[in-house]
């Protein structure tokens, strides 16, 4: 009750203050001519995951003033992710707000789904975006987000693949399927754990995926029945190897940035991320050796997108278009995918560009110590129905944490 109290009380106090310095843009002009002059001089408040510093000097150094310097933006970055949005979301309905803290969100799978079931996202409007045109929404890795159509109410970003990092002098063979795996730690107690926290989950759903025998097993609509049967094999298989984890798995890091210190230290052998060209941009920032490298299970990784959204209540949803205009962009996606910017993988199909850009994303520079691009194409899963993620982290807690 305290909890809630005092999230509908930071909802207030941040719709106050934002509304109170801003006049409510209404409904995004007819024509994309009118939406830039609209959103000129305006703010545009931004709630995304700042858990990289990578991450948060591109949107910092380059998004911001270059959306103020184009468009006569003020693009405002607000601190946060997942279940927060829908919290901060559901609690400004709950009191009655009807101009949000919040103009553009940063969001995918379990989240977009929680958004859509009530109502909070605004739509479809990607169909507008003069940069939707090079977005490759024929792949089922952008153009679907946990199996959900998008119907034009969120809009690709950015694209990454799970990957496992290791470091060649300390594990010259890594472990490749969970056979494999379980016998490495039987010779290496200690040297393995799992994050609660996205990527865990991620990397739990690849796993369930594995154990179902088919890259296919999970796709199609949440079946419960098929989630027991998975489900209590993948625990049945953490429980056996459970005193084989780090601190015999009484405690599990809650986000990779332990991680990657754990494993840099020689404390783990193994860390994760949901970017399989991380591993790059960590070597350049020091944080992980240089002879760490990025692999995927033989049996796969899931592959996913993450997306922009723009707030039912949002008081500038045109500036939140040209914004996402922008993050879209060539000149934005190309910028991204430079390992030594973060290293994102771009949602544009490389082959509908102009000329230039076409040559300059083929020139671009190599993730030399992440997987090859045909490896991990080969070795891609889909993302399984939201419900499969919101199961996993209730259920990681009771059958894993808490026995």
């Amino acid at each position: 009750m305290r909890a809630s109290i005092w999230l509908l009380t930071v909802v207030l106090l941040a719709a106050a203050c934002t509304s109170g310095s801003r006049q409510a843009s209404g409904e995004p002009a007819d024509t994309w001519e009118g939406i830039l002059k609209q959103s000129r001089g305006t703010t545009v408040y931004w709630m995304m995951w700042q858990g990289d510093p990578m991450i948060n000097r591109y949107v910092q150094e380059y998004v911001v003033p270059e959306v103020k310097r184009t468009f006569d933006i003020n693009l405002k970055v607000m601190s946060g992710q997942g279940n927060e949005i829908v919290k901060m979301l559901m609690a400004e309905q709950e009191a009655g707000v009807t101009q949000s803290a919040a103009d553009l969100c940063w969001i995918n799978g379990e989240t977009f789904f929680q958004l859509r079931q009530i109502a909070g996202l605004y739509g479809p409007f990607t169909s507008r975006l003069p940069g939707i045109q090079y977005v490759d929404l024929e792949n089922p890795f952008i153009g679907t987000d946990f199996q959900q159509k998008t119907d034009g109410y969120e809009c690709p970003w950015g694209n990454v693949q799970l990957a496992v990092i290791y470091d060649t002098l300390r594990t010259p063979v890594p472990p490749r399927d969970l056979a494999a795996l379980e016998q490495w730690m039987t010779e290496h107690p200690g040297k393995f754990t799992i994050p609660y926290d996205f990527t865990g989950m991620t990397l739990l759903k690849s796993w369930m995926i594995a154990l179902g025998g088919s890259s296919d097993v999970l796709d199609g609509p949440f079946r419960e029945d098929l989630y027991l049967k998975l489900s209590e094999e993948l625990w049945s298989y953490i429980n056996r190897n459970k005193a084989l984890f780090w601190q015999k798995g009484a405690t599990f890091p809650e986000n990779l940035a332990s991680m990657h210190r754990m494993f840099a230290n020689g404390e783990l052998d193994f860390t994760f991320s949901n970017n399989h060209h991380e591993v790059d941009n960590k070597i350049q920032q020091g944080v992980l050796p240089g002879s760490a490298r990025a692999y995927v299970y033989d049996a796969g990784t899931i592959r996913n997108s993450h997306y922009l959204g723009i707030p039912a209540n949002s008081v500038n949803k045109a500036g939140a278009m040209v914004v996402i205009n922008f993050l879209i962009s060539p000149e934005a996606q190309l910028k991204k995918q430079d390992p030594g910017v973060w290293g994102d993988g771009t949602v544009l199909s490389v082959d509908r560009l102009p000329d230039e850009w076409d040559n300059q994303f083929a020139q671009a520079r190599v993730h030399s110590h992440a997987p090859d691009p045909d490896t991990l194409a080969g070795r891609a899963l889909k993302e399984p129905s939201p419900e499969y993620m919101l199961r996993l982290y209730k259920d990681f807690r009771t059958h894993v944490i808490e026995q």
